[in-house]
């Protein structure tokens, strides 16, 4: 009987940690509703296990203010998740990695749409790009620099 028991405990807990490991991370993005690149961006996040909806909007600029998303930092498209702002084409990587730690900022950002980041790919041609940290009193620091390919 308590053989029966182990059994069962331990079936149930490997069912908890697949279902753990199959969790999707909800992220909501806003964007132009003619914007491509962020459709790629967020196809980018699928592919990463984040569960994406897309806010087609008129007035991006708007939702920068909103999340405090300095005009010098901003991108086309601005994404939040968990409390976080996610400015223009942040790799998958680098979000999970905040959402995991949890720093005291505001978000992340890569400025402008460096060729070679998420959703921003050409065949051939990329650029080295930096994520920065947004921190709360508006200055910023590099979170993770990406290499030119």
């Amino acid at each position: 009987m308590k053989k029966y028991y182990l059994i069962l405990l331990l079936t149930l807990f490997s069912c908890l940690v697949l279902a753990a490991g199959n969790a999707t991370t909800e992220i909501v993005v806003y964007k132009d509703p003619n914007c491509g690149c962020c459709s790629k961006w967020s196809e980018h996040l699928r592919q990463n296990h984040f569960s994406v909806t897309e806010v087609a909007v008129d007035d991006i600029s708007a939702y920068k203010t909103k999340y405090n998303v300095p005009a010098n930092l901003s991108s086309c498209h601005t994404a939040t998740v968990q409390g976080y702002v996610m400015e223009g084409h942040v790799p998958a990587a680098d979000i999970l990695k905040v959402l995991a730690e949890k720093p005291d900022i505001i978000g992340l950002t890569v400025p402008g749409m460096p060729l070679g980041s998420p959703g921003m790919e050409v065949a051939g041609r990329s650029q080295a790009y930096d994520v920065l940290a947004i921190h709360r009193d508006g200055t910023t620091t590099v979170f993770h620099s990406y290499s030119e390919k």
